[in-house]
Formats: structure tokens, sequence, C-alpha cells
């Protein structure tokens, strides 16, 4: 049954607030840290709805600290010793945040997604149809709908305002935007984690058709892993025994929301409709399933 105790919004007193995203609400610490908050917020079609997801921050903030360890010998990460203890004296708040919020370094993000595929969907098949490719990269002609690529590809995105939609650019965009040595070792190292990310996930029955990746910068210039790492909510996650090519495959995510809301007269626009609780309750079983395939 749907609990009572999802979190829509947070409210910490004691720290100032920086914002407020579609899940995460980000709180100064001090001058080197910030406390991330990952709320039951959902948002599809870019809409933040008005209905939270019973459990969806601390299954996505879980998933995360499973893969920010995994990768820590290839890059950096934003992870701190500190906890939410360390940072907030209210014990009853203590309790609310402890399983949804990270303390982490104070970093500067970079300007793009860096956004790694491994199947044709999404905005990739989009772009391939359009043009025979995606991101400025030609692919082979006659591919379908979710087919497997030859190669993990590196197809970068924009970062864009708040209510838009980000934008695939190409390689050459990235460089002009943060510079050909570091556009050249996110690239290797976007694909290098997705890749490994995806052998260990195929064998837990998951496929990870494309995931998006932030990085960010510390005053050293010591490029680091941040926000969330190959969630249900910046990834594809596909069951392995219900994939083919040719059609888009069910997935670990709002699925179940998506579906409902393209039966709706709805333009897409704020505010969002309010959405019945078995939606959310199977939505919710969808982020918890996935994280009990790839970790339970």
């Amino acid at each position: 049954m749907i609990s009572s105790a999802a979190m829509f919004e947070s409210e910490i007193p004691d720290l100032p607030l920086i914002g407020r995203g579609k899940v995460r609400d980000i709180y100064s610490v001090d001058d080197q840290h910030l406390l991330i908050v990952t709320t039951d917020r959902l948002s599809a079609y870019d809409v933040v709805l008005p209905d939270p997801v019973p459990m969806k921050g601390k299954v996505l903030t879980d998933i995360s600290l499973r893969w920010f360890a995994m990768m820590s010998d290839l890059v950096e990460n934003q992870l701190t010793d500190q906890t939410v203890s360390d940072v907030i004296d209210d014990p009853d708040l203590q309790r609310q945040l402890r399983d949804r919020s990270l303390v982490v370094k104070h970093l500067k993000p970079l300007p793009i997604e860096a956004v790694v595929r491994g199947y044709l969907i999404g905005s990739g098949w989009r772009d391939y149809q359009s043009t025979g490719g995606t991101s400025g990269i030609k692919l082979a002609a006659g591919m379908q709908q979710a087919e497997k690529l030859p190669n993990a590809m590196f197809t970068p995105a924009n970062k864009a305002a708040a209510g838009a939609h980000d934008e695939n650019i190409s390689f050459d965009d990235v460089v002009d935007l943060i510079g050909e040595k570091l556009a050249c070792r996110v690239r290797d190292l976007a694909i290098t984690i997705y890749e490994r990310a995806a052998r260990y996930a195929l064998g837990r029955g998951i496929i990870i058709a494309d995931t998006k990746f932030e990085f960010g910068l510390d005053e050293h210039g010591t490029l680091h892993l941040i926000d969330e790492v190959i969630t249900p909510d910046s990834s594809r996650l596909w069951p392995v025994d219900q994939y083919r090519p040719g059609i888009s495959p069910p997935s670990f995510d709002k699925q179940f929301v998506r579906d409902y809301l393209d039966t709706l007269d709805w333009d897409r626009t704020p505010p969002g409709p309010t959405l019945p609780a078995d939606v959310l309750q199977k939505t919710g079983e969808k982020y918890q399933e996935a994280f009990a395939r790839l970790f339970g």
C-alpha cells in the first residue's frame, strides 16, 4: 500500500536552501560541502508531478551509493565521510533524511550531460530516424529501434534550463564548452563506467540501454563523478528476458506513469495531473525491483 511517509519536499530550517531540482533539494552546509536530499518527487515529460512515489528517493540514493563504490578506482566522486547527523542536530529530522541524503563536496558541475548509449532508443533513435545518426555520429543504415549498437557511444547533451528539454550535441560542441583535454577525459571515462556497469547488470538480468552521468571539478581542477549514477531516473534499464529489437522494451522506471499520462487530455505543461494510487504503487515497485535485481 502507498505509505503516507513519502517526501515531496524537504524542509531544513538551519541550512540555506540553494535550490530544488526535479527530484533533489540542495542545501549549503559550508563553503566546501552541500547536503543533497533525494525526495520522492516524480517528473514526466519534464514536469514535476504533484504526487510523490514512496521509497523512490531512498532507492535512488542506495543505487547511486553502490555504483559510486564500484567506480571509485576509476574516478573521484562527490562523497564525503560526513553524514546527516554531522550537519543536522534535530534527531527527528535526521531520521527523515538519513536514508535519502548525502553530504557531498561542493564542486563546479560541467555544463554537459555525459550520455552513453549501448542501444538505439529514445532521442538517439529519433535522431537516427531523421539524420541517420546521433550527436553527429553516422550509424549504419537499416537499424531497428532498441537495436544494440556496435560499440557504446558517447552522445552528449547540453544542460537545458529548468522546464526545457536537454538537446543532443556533438563532441565538437563539448570541446568548445570545456576544452579538448577535458572533453576527451569525460568521454573516455563515461564509456568506461558504462561498460563496467553494463557487464555487471547483464549478469543480473538487466540491460543498461543508456545512461547519463554528470561530472564536476574541484578547486584544483580534479574531475569528480557527481549527482546520481545509473538509477532508473538517469538510465533506461530493461529486463533481459523481455528485450527484443524493433520495439521499445519495458523498463524499470516511470513507464506506468507515462502510460497513464498518455491516456489523458494533458498538454505536458505544468501543472501536472494527479496520479492514481495504483500507478504510484506500481511505479514504486519497479524502482525497488531494479534495486533488488542489481544489488539485492
